[in-house]
This record gives structure tokens, sequence and C-alpha cells, in this order.
């Protein structure tokens, strides 16, 4: 990936009319016909996925011999779509439940910027599973035009923009940016953060980094890179006039230290999160090739049914590819991207085995890019991509609609 281009710098302020300013100012809001262009490659994606849903509740019901489909909305609500909407409807600990009680299904391990939104939107909405694709839907339209525009500042080619969102829409995991879940919403504030921080904007990349870390915890490893990226900028020479910005870095922490708070007054365990991901998805502390030989016994010992032992060498395969991720980057010197994607790495791969890594794979970004700049150089590539991703890609998201995704 080369450098960021020149338009990324800020130039000198020139005197305008004032109905010319009023007008720059109305152009931020409007859309170029590249960013119209991949918005229609969202929808036909976004399309797609509901035809295959479709399809998939009528020819993989949950039980054989049944004479009508699920509803139409069905093979959406599942996994941890339904985490979402028993938070958004009942709160965290309903009727004093929680982490004491028997059969509890360690809901407190979701942060709540998801389910405050899906609860807000259900007020226009009446059903909940319908109220979280609509965020989806409007979130995933948000990160792929930001995606394409981050895409644009790093490759000067034309086609850049479009062949990531072609690259990143296509990608194994995909589904997840329609299903109601964090994906899609996380992006819609993470990839603006992103691409304002390189344009110096440090008190709106906070506050889109707030946001970010309000849906998930990631959104402290997006912190950690903005962070990063405001002191090589200080570094480069920007002058004192840039730390007087350097307390905006701080204000992404503010969610998850007041969602502790919250888990601490109701449970008196500050971690109170962290501790039910180890209860419920095994993700206690061990050594990072623990966690891969544990892995890799779930995919190849013969301990596990063909379909989980298929999940779980698909996680092998997503973690090979981000540290591979990680050792381009820091060959090319983007330390920021190399931060974000590496303590991603590190909270995934320090776990008793690895879960859900194929899914963080739509959180990085530099990922994306770096594939598209990959086929603009060898045209072949975009082919070979899209012959293989094309299969499994429908594959995925046929376990995921079926109810089948873990096993």
């Amino acid at each position: 990936m080369s450098t960021l281009s020149p338009g990324l710098r800020p130039s000198p302020v020139r005197p305008a009319p004032e109905p010319r300013a009023a007008e720059l100012r109305l152009a931020r809001f409007r859309l170029a016909p590249a960013d119209r262009g991949i918005l229609w490659l969202y929808l036909l994606t976004r399309v797609s996925l509901w035809i295959t849903a479709h399809f998939a509740r009528w020819l993989f019901p949950a039980q054989s011999g049944v004479r009508e489909a699920a509803p139409v909305l069905a093979p959406f609500q599942q996994w941890d779509a339904n985490h979402y909407l028993h938070i958004a409807r009942d709160g965290y600990f309903p009727a004093g439940a929680g982490p004491w009680t028997s059969g509890w299904d360690n809901r407190e391990a979701f942060f709540p910027g998801y389910p405050l939104l899906l609860r807000a939107v259900h007020t226009v909405v009446p059903h909940w599973t319908a109220a979280g694709l609509l965020i989806s839907f409007v979130a995933g339209a948000v990160a792929v035009l930001a995606l394409a525009r981050v895409a644009r500042a790093y490759l000067p080619e034309d086609a850049a923009g479009p062949r990531t969102a072609v690259l990143f829409l296509l990608s194994p995991c995909a589904v997840f940016l329609a299903a109601g879940y964090t994906e899609a919403l996380f992006l819609a504030f993470a990839l603006p953060a992103w691409l304002v921080a390189m344009k110096h904007r440090w008190a709106l990349a906070a506050v889109l980094t707030t946001s970010a870390t309000a849906v998930r915890v990631s959104g402290l490893f997006l912190a950690a890179a903005v962070g990063l990226l405001f002191l090589l900028s200080v570094r480069a020479g920007e002058g004192r006039r840039r730390w007087r910005a350097a307390g905006w870095t701080l204000l992404p922490a503010l969610p998850p230290a007041a969602y502790s708070w919250y888990l601490h007054a109701r449970t008196g365990d500050w971690m109170a999160w962290k501790h039910a991901q180890e209860r419920g998805w095994y993700r206690t502390f061990h050594a990072p090739w623990e966690a891969w030989a544990n892995t890799w016994t779930g995919a190849f010992g013969g301990t596990q049914s063909t379909g989980y032992a298929f999940m779980f060498q698909a996680e092998l395969a997503a973690m090979v590819v981000g540290l591979a991720l990680v050792v381009l980057l820091v060959r090319r010197r983007r330390w920021p991207e190399a931060v974000y994607v590496a303590l991603s790495l590190w909270a995934l791969g320090t776990s008793y085995w690895y879960t859900s890594v194929p899914r963080a794979t739509l959180l990085w970004w530099p990922l994306w890019i770096g594939l598209a700049a990959l086929s603009l150089r060898r045209p072949w590539f975009r082919t070979a991509y899209l012959c293989v991703a094309a299969p499994v890609t429908t594959l995925v998201a046929l376990t995921f609609l079926t109810g089948r995704w873990a096993g």
C-alpha cells in the first residue's frame, strides 16, 4: 500500500464569496458518481443475500418434513442477534437475574451501543428483527462508502474504491454485515473515524471512535491506532498546536469505563463483561501457542464433528491471514494499522481456542485495501479471488442463515 495521497494534506484557505462557500458546504453532503456506484453495488449484494435467505428457509428447514417455511426474517435471527434482541427488549439483568442465576446467558459480554440503538429504532419499527436489519442496512451503506474513500486515500488508481468495495462485500463472512450483528454499525463509526484521523481532524475522529467503543471492545484497538497516528503526526513536525488536541485521544475510553461502572454497580465485578465472555465462549487467557494447539486439535484431531471441525479450520486460516497482514503492514511501516490488527489478533488469539476470527476479518480494512491493491497490479488476482470467494461466501451465508454457523 502506498503512502497517503497529497489530497489528505491540509491546503491553504482562500477567500471565497459567501454563496460559493455555502455551495462547498452543501457539496460535502452530496454523493459523487463514484459513491453512487458503490451504493448500487452494495444494494445488489444485499439483494443477493436476501434471495439466499429466502431459499434457505424453504430448502433447509430446521426440521425435516415440515410443510411451511419459516417466517421471512427468521433466517437472520440467529446466534448473537438473539442476545442483542434480549438486551434491547429486557435489559441486562431482567427481574433480578444475572450471573448468579442458573442457565444465565452471559449477555453482559455484549457492549450496550448496539442494543441501545436497537431499542430506539424499535420504537419506529415494531418488529425486532426488522429493526436490527434496518440498522445493519443503513450502517453497512455508511461503512462501505467510508471504506471506498479510505481506499482512495491509500491508492492512486481511480478504481481503488470500487475494487475494495467489491472484495469486501463478497468476503467470506459478508453475511454478518447484513444480519443483526455489530460489525456493520462498528464499521460505520470506525471507518469514518479513520478517514478524518488521516486528515488530522482529531476531535471528530475521537467522537466517532468513542461511538465505536460503545459498540465493541474493538473500538479500543481503533483508539490505540488513532492515538499512534496522532503521535506520529506530532513527531512529523506539526508543532505544539497539535498537542492541544491530545486530550481528545482519551475520549474513547469513556464508554467502556461507564459500562464497567454500570456492571460493577449490579454485580460487584468491574470486569463482568470479560468474565461473561470467559464463561460463555471459552475466552479464558491462554498463551498464543496453546490457543493455536487447541484450535488445531479441534480442526484436525478428530475430536469434533465435521461441522465444528470445519469452523476451527476457518479460524486457523483467518488467523494466518491476520498474521501475514500484520507482517506486511510492519514492512510497509504502516504502524497505526499494524497496531490495530495486532491488538485484534492478540485479543482473539489468547483464548482457549480461536473464536470469531473469520468475522473479525471484516473489521481489518487494511486487508481489503491491500487485496484491492494486489488486484489492480495483478488483474488475474481479482478473477481468482472471486472464483474462490463466491462459493465460500455462499456456503458461510447458508450455514448462518440456517442456524448451523457454529457447526
